[in-house]
């Protein structure tokens, strides 16, 4: 299997946010150490429009080829969707590929061969507050790296719509979420609580 792990960089040689200009470095892992194989330039941030937005997201799916592991500093909306519908595995680290390359692709490996957790009852679940009204913390699940993602807790909640608020705490923002709730019709609210804490609030739109 050929190891390859792609990552958005700024000029400093750090992983930036897709919404700021950059490149896509794409490193393989060869005789031991990461190497780069290709690389190229995008500014998605300064798309004009949503075609254009998907235009630009399309060129870096083809780039990318066959590496379907990306990491950036913040992903969301359109690209993050855009990626996850070409298959790619999107990560949020900040931080210089030296110090995470070897990382990302351990995790990967790892969740690719993850089980189905045995204590289901574990898993966190929204409660509900008030009629229509739901909260749940995945912070400490985030924090512990504990095999189960807030895609797995959140999304078939979220897509059901079968509530009139959802407040998740988080220590970061699941970067999916935006998209996927756009899709299905409801509007999202991110609040910044504190130092690696912030509140989203996912609302039916009236």
């Amino acid at each position: 299997m050929v190891k390859e792990v792609a990552v958005f960089l700024d000029a400093e040689g750090t992983s930036a946010s897709l919404s700021d200009p950059g490149k896509v470095v794409v490193y393989r892992r060869a005789n031991g150490s990461w190497e780069i194989d290709r690389e190229k330039q995008f500014s998605i941030g300064h798309a004009r429009g949503m075609r254009e937005l998907r235009l630009g997201m399309s060129d870096m799916l083809q780039f990318l080829a066959g590496c379907k592991i990306i990491v950036t500093r913040s992903a969301t909306g359109v690209p993050y969707f855009e990626l996850e519908k070409g298959g790619c595995s999107v990560w949020e680290i900040t931080g210089r590929p030296e110090e995470f390359l070897d990382q990302v692709w351990q995790d990967e490996e790892r969740e690719n061969l993850a089980v189905e957790p045995e204590a289901p009852a574990a898993i966190p679940v929204p409660e509900e507050t008030s009629p229509g009204h739901y909260f749940i913390s995945i912070k400490a699940m985030q924090e512990k790296n504990a095999g189960v993602s807030s895609k797995q807790v959140l999304l078939q909640f979220v897509l059901a719509g079968n509530f009139k608020s959802l407040a998740v705490v988080c220590s970061h923002v699941p970067p999916w979420i935006e998209a996927e709730a756009l899709r299905a019709g409801l509007a999202v609210e991110t609040e910044k609580l504190g130092k690696s804490e912030f509140k989203v609030r996912v609302v039916r739109n009236c």
